[in-house]
C-alpha cells in the first residue's frame, strides 16, 4: 500500500499509515447476516462487510520479501525511505464453537499439559491458573472444553494463540510463520473477520532492514515497533475516536477496502526526535495513549505477551 505523505503528516503519523493493511472486503449475504452473533454484531445492518483472513495475509506478502516502506522526513529537510520487516510477535483467535471454519485437520481431542502455557501466566499462582482456563492449553494452544472464562459467549472459545519467544534473529518473515502455523490451524486461511469474536487479535514486530539513500547513520531509524491490530468485523461497528483510526476508516469508501490500522502500539530504542517530530506535541501524546490501549488489552485477556515485555523493559523471574 502505498500513501502520499501529506505536509502536514508527521513521521509517527505516516508510519502508522505505511503499515496499515487495507484487506480486500466482500459483503454477507442476507441469510449469513441472520446467523451472525448478536453479541459480537448487536446492530442491524443493511449490509455487512467482512474479509478472509487468507485476504489479511496477502497485504503483508510483498512487505515479508522486502520490507514496507516508510517515507521518512528528517530536520535538515532530506527525505529518506526506511524499511521495515514485519514478524508475527502474537495471535489469538476467539470464534464461535458452531463455527464450520473452525475445525482442526486433527479430529482427535488434543490436550497439551498446562505447563507449556506457564510462560504466559508466569506471575499467577497454579491455583489461579486452574480457575482461568476451563480447559487445556498450550503455547499455540486449542481449547476442547465447553468454557472460557465462563464468558465464552462473549469471548467465544480460542481456537489458536501463538507467542512467539524467540529472538529477532530466529524469526521468520511474517508470511512464512502463518504458512507454518496454518498446517495445524486450516482455519487461518479460511476464517472470515464476521466468525472471529472482538477478542481476536494480533500483533506485529516490526524491524528495520535498510534505507533509501543509504549512507546516513541515523540513530532514531534503528526503532522497533510493535502493532496491535483486532481482527474481528465487530469493530466496524464501534465509535471511533482516535483520529489516525478516524482517518484510514474515512480514506476508503465502501467496497474499497477493510483498513486495519493499529489500535494498540509499543517501540523499542527510540531516541532522538525522529518519531516525535511535530511541534503540537501530538505525536508524543499518541505514543504515550497507544502504549496504555496495548497493555491494557493484554491485562484484559489475561495474558502476558512476551514481545511487548520486551519492548517496554518489564522482566518476568
Amino acid at each position: 500500500m502505498i500513501l502520499q505523505k501529506g505536509s502536514m503528516q508527521s513521521n509517527l503519523e505516516c508510519f502508522l499509515d505505511c503499515i496499515t493493511p487495507v484487506i480486500p472486503s466482500q459483503f454477507l449475504s442476507k441469510s449469513e447476516m441472520r446467523n451472525l452473533n448478536r453479541l459480537w454484531h448487536p446492530r442491524e445492518r443493511e449490509k455487512v462487510e467482512y474479509f478472509t483472513l487468507s485476504d489479511l495475509w496477502n497485504c503483508f506478502d510483498e512487505w515479508s520479501a522486502y520490507g514496507a516502506g516508510v517515507p521518512i522526513s528528517l530536520d535538515n529537510g532530506e527525505t529518506l525511505v526506511q524499511y521495515y520487516v514485519p514478524y508475527l510477535s502474537a495471535i489469538q483467535i476467539f470464534t464461535s464453537n458452531s463455527s464450520p471454519n473452525c475445525l482442526r485437520e486433527e479430529t482427535d481431542s488434543v490436550c497439551e499439559t498446562r505447563d507449556s502455557f506457564s510462560d504466559s501466566f508466569s506471575d499467577e499462582s497454579e491455583s489461579e491458573k486452574l480457575s482461568r482456563w476451563d480447559g487445556c492449553s498450550s503455547e499455540e494452544g486449542v481449547f476442547e472444553q465447553d468454557s472460557l472464562w465462563n464468558i465464552n459467549d462473549r469471548l467465544g472459545y480460542l481456537y489458536m494463540q501463538h507467542f512467539e519467544r524467540s529472538t529477532p534473529y530466529g524469526r521468520v518473515p511474517l508470511m512464512d510463520k502463518i504458512s507454518g502455523l496454518a498446517q495445524k490451524y486450516p482455519g487461518l486461511m479460511s476464517l472470515r473477520s464476521v466468525d472471529l469474536s472482538p477478542a481476536s487479535w494480533m500483533s506485529v514486530a516490526w524491524y528495520p532492514i535498510y534505507h533509501i539513500p543509504m549512507g546516513r547513520t541515523i540513530k532514531d531509524l534503528s526503532t522497533c515497533f510493535l502493532t496491535y491490530h483486532t481482527l474481528s468485523s465487530s469493530f466496524q461497528d464501534t465509535d471511533l475516536e482516535d483520529d489516525m483510526v478516524l482517518r484510514a476508516v474515512k480514506k476508503r469508501k465502501e467496497g474499497e477496502g477493510i483498513p486495519l490500522p493499529p489500535f494498540g502500539l509499543a517501540t523499542y530504542k527510540m531516541q532522538g526526535n525522529v518519531w516525535i517530530s511535530d511541534r503540537s506535541g501530538r505525536d508524543q501524546e499518541r505514543l504515550v495513549s497507544l502504549l496504555s490501549v496495548a497493555d491494557s488489552w493484554l491485562k484484559q485477556l489475561g495474558v502476558q505477551h512476551h514481545d511487548f515485555n520486551y519492548f517496554t523493559g518489564i522482566r518476568h523471574g
